[in-house]
């Protein structure tokens, strides 16, 4: 039957879980403080002026739709 023993088809031990999790974890690479700064002010900054052109052109639509339906 299936043994309880965790090897892989080159009969060595897999690793656990948060082994692998560790190994990984190591791999990551991290941005700079300033990078992230910039990147962060850049996302903000964007959505404030796509939040705004937005606006502008919903409330455009509205006026005009308004402005056909009064006549």
């Amino acid at each position: 039957m299936a043994d309880n023993k965790k090897e892989n088809s080159a009969g060595k031990k897999k690793p656990s879980f948060w082994t692998g999790v560790k190994q990984e974890w190591r791999k990551i690479s991290w941005t700079s403080k300033e990078d992230l700064t910039k990147q962060t002010v850049l996302v903000v900054v964007i959505s404030v002026v796509m939040g705004a052109l937005i606006t502008v052109i919903d409330s455009g639509a509205l006026q005009l739709i308004n402005w056909l339906l009064s006549i």
